[in-house]
C-alpha cells in the first residue's frame, strides 16, 4: 500500500502498541514496509448499485417524478427498485452549519466535476488564460457540487492533483498550481483533499481590511505565475512536437493514461463531468487529412495510378490510433464520464497564445460528442456557457437495485433504464429523454484494488459523510481552550480526537502477520472546507497483540487545532488489509473562548488504565505544547468515547466547565432516549471542585474542573443519555450531554444495526 503520511506537523505512527500517559501496554509494532497485503476480500454479501437518472424534455429537467415512474432492465431482465432518492439542486440549500443536523446526500446524486488540464497538447499562455475560466466555472456551481483537479502531461500522464472535494479555496490551490511540483504537495494528505495546509500564507485576505483583501490576494498568486508559466514551458519542451509517428504515440500515450485514470473514476458513484482544458491533438492522426488541397492531390494520385505518392494514413487517418481513441472513450463511457471540451485556444487572454494548432477543435468536439458532452470554443465566461449544461443537470433521480447472484469480479454489467408507462411519467411519451448511468462495475475485492482506487475509495467515504459502522467504533471530541497561548494561537481550539474501535471486528480472521489499521479524522467547516485532518496507519502485529486487541480493542488518541466555528468531523477506520471499515460524522461546535463565555463541556467517564490498547499520536517539535486536557485535580485520566455501565454500579463522572461563576455550583441531571424523550432522573452526585486552573486570554477564567458520581439505577440494557445541568449561584445553568450504555456487549451491537 502506499505511505500515509500525516500533516507536516505531525510524524507518522506505526506502532502496534504506545504508551500513553506513561501507561505500559503491550507491544508489537511493524514498520508500514513490513505490513502486506493478505489478500481478503471484502466483507458485505448483498451489494447495491445506484444508478443516477436525469429525465428531459427538451433541455429543462422533469420534476416530480416517483419510484413507480422507472423501470431498470440488465439486459431482457427487470430489476426491482430498492431504493430511490430525489436530488433537486433548485430546493437543496447550501450546505448548513455543522451544529445542525443535516440531510446527507445520496453520493451517487452529487454532481462531479473534473477539472483535466491537458499540459500537453497545449500552449502555456492558453493554459494559464484557461485558470480564470475554470475560477469562474466555480462560481456558478452548487455547494453541493464536488470539484476535482487533474492534469496531463505526456512525460507523468494523467495525475489527480486533488481529489473530490467541496472545498473551494483547495480547488482554486490546485488551479493556481496546475501541478506545479514546487507549489503542491506540502499538506502531506494522502487522500489529496488538502493540497496545501495556509493556501494564503501571511496575506490571507480573511484577516485583511476589504480594501486590502483583493490586493493581497492578487500579489500571492501574482508570485506564482511565473513558476507555473516555467513549469508548464517545461512539459510541453518535453513532448516532441515532431514527426507524424511520434505524434501518434503521444496520441496512444494520452489515450491509454485518460482511460486509466476513468478505470480509476469508475469506483465514484455518480456521472463524472470532465471538464477537458485544452487545445486538442490533431485530428487528422484520426479521421485523415481536413486539407482540401491534399485531399484533391491525394485523389488524382490515386485515380492515375500513383499509389506511391498517396499516404494512406494521411489520407484516412491511423487505425491503430482511431481504435485506441475508441478505447479511451469506452472507458469514459463506462465509467459515466462524459467530457465537457474547452477549446483553450479560442480564449481571449490578450496577446498571442502561442502556435496555432491544426486540427485540435475536430478532436476536442470527436471527445465530447463520443462521451455525450458538449464542445465550447471561443467563450471566455465558461460558467456562462455552460449555464444549460448545469440547468439539465440540476435534478437527479436515484434507483437503487440489488443485482441477484452478482459475481465479486469486477465485471462489466450494461443496464437500461426506461419510463414506465404506468406511471406519471409515461403521458410523456416519447418527448422525454432520459440520461442515465450506462452500466456498472461489479465489486472488487479490496486486495485486488490498486492503492489509488483505496485512496479514491477513502476519499469519496470522507467527503460524503455517509455513517456506516461495521467495527463498531465509537468517538469523542471536545474543544479545549488553550490556556497561556500566544496571541496569534488565543483563538485556536485543542481538540482531542478519541477514537475506540472493539478489536476483534478490526482484526477480522487475521491469525498471522500485520494487521493495518488505517485512521482519517478530517474537519470540514460550514462550507466544506477542511480546515485540520490527522491520518495514521498503525501496523498491529496479530501474534503479539492480537490477544489483548480481542479481548477489549484498539484507542486511538490525536488531535485537530481549529478556530471557532460549526464544524462536521468525519472519522473514517479501516482494516487495510480487508477493507472493511467504520465511518462516523460528528458534529463539533469550537467556541469564541476569548469572549469568556459560560460553558460546559461534554460530561466524561474516566476510564481504568489498560482497558485499551492506546495508541496516540507523536507530536512534532514545531507543533505547540499543550497541557495534557483531561484531569481530575493532580490526576490525569482517559475519558470513554462510549462508556458501558452496570446498572446500580456506581461510576465517576468528570465534568470541564468555563466562567461558571465563583460560589456553590449544583448540578442536576437526566436520563433520555436516544431521540431526546425523558426517561427519568439521573442519580448523579457532585463531589469536589477544582477551580485552580490558569487564567485563560482576555482576562478569562480558568476550567471548572468537577468530580462527580454516577450511578445507572432500574435502567434497562440499552444506549441512553445522560443530561447534566450546572447551575451557578446567580442561577444561570449550562447543559450538556453524553452517550452511555447499560450493559455489556450492547454497544458491540450497535455495529451490526449500522451497517445495514
Amino acid at each position: 500500500m502506499k505511505r500515509i503520511l500525516v500533516r507536516s506537523v505531525r510524524n507518522l505512527v506505526l506502532l502496534g502498541a504506545i504508551c500513553l500517559l506513561g501507561l505500559a501496554l503491550p507491544g508489537g509494532a511493524l514498520a508500514q514496509s513490513e505490513i502486506k497485503d493478505q489478500g481478503f476480500s471484502d466483507v458485505t454479501d448483498v451489494v447495491a448499485v445506484e444508478v443516477p437518472v436525469q429525465v428531459l424534455r427538451g433541455n429543462e429537467p422533469v420534476r416530480g417524478l416517483t419510484a413507480d415512474d422507472f423501470e431498470i432492465y440488465e439486459g431482457r431482465r427487470k430489476m426491482a427498485v430498492t431504493g430511490f432518492e430525489v436530488l433537486d439542486l433548485a430546493v437543496v440549500a447550501a450546505e448548513p452549519a455543522a451544529g445542525a443536523r443535516k440531510t446527507v446526500l445520496a453520493p451517487a446524486a452529487r454532481r462531479h466535476f473534473l477539472l483535466l488540464f491537458d499540459l500537453s497538447f497545449s500552449e502555456p499562455k492558453a493554459i494559464l488564460a484557461a485558470r480564470g475560466a475554470a475560477e469562474d466555472l466555480l462560481d456558478g456551481l452548487h455547494p453541493s457540487d464536488l470539484v476535482g483537479v487533474a492534469t496531463y502531461a505526456a512525460s507523468t500522464g494523467a495525475r489527480l492533483v486533488l481529489r473530490f472535494t467541496p472545498d473551494r479555496r483547495q480547488i482554486r490551490a490546485a488551479i493556481d498550481s496546475l501541478g506545479a511540483p514546487e507549489l503542491t504537495g506540502r499538506a502531506n494528505d494522502p487522500l489529496s483533499l488538502v493540497l496545501v495546509n495556509d493556501i494564503f500564507g501571511s496575506a490571507d485576505p480573511r484577516n485583511l481590511p476589504a480594501d486590502r483583501a483583493g490586493q493581497a490576494h492578487g500579489e500571492v498568486q501574482s508570485q506564482k505565475i511565473d513558476a507555473v508559466a516555467n513549469f508548464l514551458q517545461t512539459v510541453l519542451t518535453e513532448s516532441d512536437k515532431g514527426e507524424r509517428s511520434a505524434r501518434q504515440k503521444q496520441v496512444t500515450a494520452m489515450t491509454r493514461s485518460v482511460g486509466e485514470l476513468a478505470r480509476m473514476l469508475s469506483s465514484i458513484e455518480g456521472r463524472k463531468q470532465v471538464v477537458l482544458f485544452s487545445e486538442g491533438f490533431d485530428s487528422s492522426l484520426v479521421q485523415g487529412t481536413s486539407n482540401p488541397e491534399e485531399q484533391e492531390r491525394m485523389n488524382a494520385s490515386s485515380q492515375f495510378g500513383q499509389i506511391w505518392d498517396v499516404d494512406s494514413e494521411k489520407r484516412y487517418g491511423s487505425t491503430k490510433t482511431v481504435s485506441d481513441v475508441e478505447r479511451m472513450l469506452e472507458e469514459l463511457r463506462r465509467a459515466d464520464c462524459v467530457i465537457q471540451a474547452v477549446d483553450i485556444g479560442g480564449l481571449k487572454a490578450g496577446g498571442n497564445l502561442g502556435a496555432q494548432r491544426t486540427g485540435g477543435k475536430d478532436s476536442l468536439f470527436m471527445m465530447a460528442r463520443g462521451t455525450g458532452g458538449d464542445f465550447y470554443e471561443n467563450f471566455n465566461d465558461l460558467s456562462a456557457a455552460m449555464d444549460e449544461m448545469l440547468d439539465r443537470t440540476s435534478v437527479t433521480y436515484v434507483l437503487t437495485v440489488q443485482p441477484e447472484g452478482l459475481a465479486r469480479d469486477g465485471a462489466y454489467h450494461k443496464v437500461r433504464v426506461e419510463l414506465s408507462k404506468d406511471g406519471k411519467a409515461g403521458a410523456a411519451g416519447k418527448s422525454a429523454r432520459i440520461v442515465h448511468r450506462p452500466g456498472f462495475y461489479a465489486p472488487r475485492p479490496w486486495s485486488e484494488r490498486s492503492a489509488h482506487e483505496r485512496l479514491l475509495d477513502t476519499a469519496e467515504k470522507v467527503v460524503n459523510g455517509v455513517e456506516r459502522d461495521d467495527l463498531a467504533a465509537s468517538v469523542l471530541v471536545a474543544p479545549f481552550r488553550v490556556d497561556g497561548a500566544s496571541p496569534a494561537d488565543a483563538g485556536t481550539a485543542y481538540v482531542p480526537v478519541l477514537i475506540e474501535v472493539d478489536g476483534a471486528r478490526l482484526l477480522g480472521n487475521a491469525q498471522e502477520g500485520a494487521v493495518p489499521a488505517e485512521i482519517y479524522v478530517y474537519a470540514m467547516d460550514a462550507d466544506g472546507a477542511v480546515r485540520d485532518h490527522v491520518t495514521q496507519t498503525i501496523g498491529l502485529d496479530v501474534a503479539k497483540v492480537g490477544t489483548a486487541l480481542r479481548q477489549s480493542g484498539l484507542k486511538f488518541f490525536g488531535h485537530l487545532d481549529l478556530p471557532p466555528g460549526d464544524y462536521s468531523l468525519r472519522v473514517l477506520v479501516r482494516n487495510g488489509r480487508t477493507g472493511i471499515s467504520a465511518l462516523k460524522t460528528v458534529a463539533v461546535q469550537v467556541p469564541v473562548f476569548t469572549q469568556a463565555p459560560r460553558l460546559l463541556l461534554q460530561p466524561f467517564f474516566p476510564e481504568p488504565a489498560g482497558k485499551w490498547l492506546m495508541v496516540r499520536e507523536t507530536v512534532a517539535k514545531e507543533d505547540r505544547q499543550v497541557a495534557y486536557p483531561f484531569m481530575i485535580g493532580e490526576e490525569p485520566f482517559i475519558p470513554a468515547a462510549l462508556p458501558v455501565l452496570s446498572p446500580g454500579l456506581e461510576s465517576r463522572l468528570a465534568l470541564v466547565g468555563y466562567n461558571l461563576g465563583a460560589g456553590d455550583l449544583k448540578v442536576e441531571s437526566k436520563i433520555l432516549s436516544l431521540e431526546g424523550r425523558e426517561i427519568g432522573p439521573a442519580e448523579v452526585k457532585l463531589v469536589s471542585r477544582d477551580s485552580g486552573g490558569p487564567a485563560g486570554p482576555a482576562g478569562t477564567t480558568g476550567p471548572d474542573r468537577l468530580l462527580a458520581t454516577f450511578r445507572p439505577s432500574q435502567l434497562a440494557p440499552g444506549e441512553y443519555l445522560l443530561l447534566v445541568t450546572v447551575l451557578g449561584p446567580d442561577g444561570a445553568a449550562e447543559t450538556s450531554t453524553a452517550p452511555f450504555v447499560v450493559g455489556a456487549g450492547v454497544g458491540a451491537s450497535r455495529a451490526s444495526r449500522a451497517g445495514k
